[in-house]
């Protein structure tokens, strides 16, 4: 029989993206840039000369 393997996700760090405002969790890739890391996506990434006014005027 194969051991399972759990992926325990508690206790991970968090911030909000400054884009969409959503928090967003610690991934592995980011485990060198995480201090440099403001935005949960490709997405955000691309609309961040956008900011939060477009949101949040609707």
């Amino acid at each position: 029989m194969k051991k399972k393997r759990f992926n325990k996700k508690d206790g991970l760090p968090e911030k909000i993206c400054l884009v969409c405002g959503r928090p967003f969790s610690y991934r592995r890739k980011w485990k060198d840039d995480w201090d440099e890391v403001k935005y949960c996506s490709q997405r955000c990434r691309n609309r961040r000369n956008q900011g939060r006014i477009e949101s949040e005027s609707s």
